[in-house]
């Protein structure tokens, strides 16, 4: 049976892909947890600004997170090709509905401080360390080679499409039941993820070139990379759109929005959430991308993210804002998803876990460094000067990296043993 009239269609992809029933309950899953989830990042980040004031303080949280991120993404790229996934993401959404509970407990009874937001981002980095490769490995796994694309297209949706709702439904429940409820919700948001999980049957056994290479250390997945120049420039592409986007959409928003424009925690809430539209537009707008079309797309995205930056660094009233950030975070959910669609199409099944570390590392690696580097730059030359500074850099970055890019064939693979 057709899954639609036109199944090279967006409708059609999206229709084709949800048929997998591993891949459905995954999503839905996914989809309540990243809800609670941008719940609590508004929420903490409403709680920072109650506490400092300095751009480098928000900065350093994320430097915080991003350490043991650093330190241990490779191993959980190898603990996650040696490893069944559905069992590390278990226990890291159990580690993390304990962190939430515990900032819960402290902003209700008024006891947070700054060491404490420190303290559980440092645990959630090594929690994040082995969950990111873990999750970006699944996910194509839960579906046919032919569709990756797409299932990461989705994914990628539903991530940025809970960031429409979470901070604005956050805002919410910090103005009407106060900044602890946030956190409790979002632990009870988690238990939806562990459900799905826990109905996806293990993967299949695996031939012994494919154990053996499941077996191997983190050099075997750094040395694909390094010999496989599209995978290489893909990294770099998406470490450029970290240093240099990242920090004002990730950690001085929340300063920016607060101090800068003067808005409260609803409005902030609404900001948060309309920069995500534009995340959730380019996600979508991945389905409809042809492989040929996909360099001349980021080349734009470059040009949009930059373009759209220097507006946010001039920008004096919340519509003005919002126009910027939606344009802003359009272009760098393009960016990232069509650099991260490329790297998982050519990685090979039994190395995925450790080349999803490794690209990882572009994000996680380099985020805390970024940050605080950017936020203390802002502190001395000011947060909307940063931004130009920024916007500048990017553009030149961007399409020095695009230009040596070179591009082959994705590479042909047996397909993977299958979840159910």
């Amino acid at each position: 049976m057709a899954v639609s009239a036109n199944p090279g269609s967006v409708g059609g992809r999206v229709r084709s892909v949800f048929r997998h029933g591993a891949f459905a309950r995954y999503m839905a899953g996914e989809a309540v947890s990243m809800t609670g989830t941008w719940m609590q990042v508004m929420a903490q980040a409403w709680v920072m600004t109650s506490l400092t004031t300095s751009a480098a303080m928000m900065g350093l949280v994320n430097f915080t997170s991003g350490i043991p991120m650093l330190a241990l993404s490779l191993v959980g790229g190898v603990a996650a090709d040696r490893f069944d996934r559905r069992h590390i993401l278990l226990v890291t959404q159990v580690a993390q509905i304990c962190l939430a509970i515990t900032l819960g407990w402290l902003v209700a009874n008024d006891l947070i401080r700054v060491w404490h937001v420190l303290a559980v981002a440092f645990v959630l980095g090594i929690s994040n360390s082995f969950e990111m490769p873990a999750a970006t490995a699944l996910v194509p796994e839960l579906v046919p080679r032919s569709e990756v694309a797409s299932a990461i297209a989705v994914e990628r949706s539903v991530f940025h499409g809970t960031r429409l709702i979470g901070p604005a439904l956050g805002g919410y429940v910090v103005a009407r039941l106060g900044t602890a409820s946030a956190f409790f919700l979002n632990a009870c948001s988690f238990l939806a993820l562990i459900v799905a999980l826990m109905t996806i049957r293990p993967r299949g056994e695996y031939n012994f070139e494919e154990q053996k290479e499941r077996r191997g250390g983190i050099r075997q997945g750094i040395s694909y990379v390094r010999s496989d120049p599209p995978t290489l420039g893909m990294i770099a592409l998406m470490a450029a759109t970290t240093f240099f986007l990242f920090p004002v959409m990730a950690v001085m928003l929340p300063l920016y929005a607060r101090n800068e424009l003067q808005l409260g925690p609803d409005k902030m809430g609404w900001l948060m959430g309309v920069a995500a539209l534009g995340s959730f537009t380019g996600s979508v707008g991945l389905l409809a991308v042809p492989q040929t079309k996909r360099r001349i797309l980021m080349l734009g995205g470059v040009a949009m993210a930059s373009a759209a930056l220097a507006s946010l660094g001039l920008a004096r009233t919340f519509t003005v804002a919002a126009g910027s950030l939606i344009a802003l975070t359009f272009g760098a959910s393009m960016i990232i998803g069509l650099a991260n669609t490329i790297v998982q199409e050519r990685a090979p099944s039994p190395l995925r876990g450790r080349v999803s570390s490794v690209a990882g590392l572009s994000f996680f690696g380099l985020m805390p460094f970024a940050s605080l580097g950017v936020t203390s730059v802002a502190d001395i030359i000011g947060m909307r000067t940063a931004m130009l500074v920024s916007s500048g850099l990017f553009v030149l970055t961007g399409a020095a990296i695009l230009s040596r890019t070179s591009h082959r064939p994705t590479p042909s693979e047996t397909p993977a043993p299958s979840f159910r």
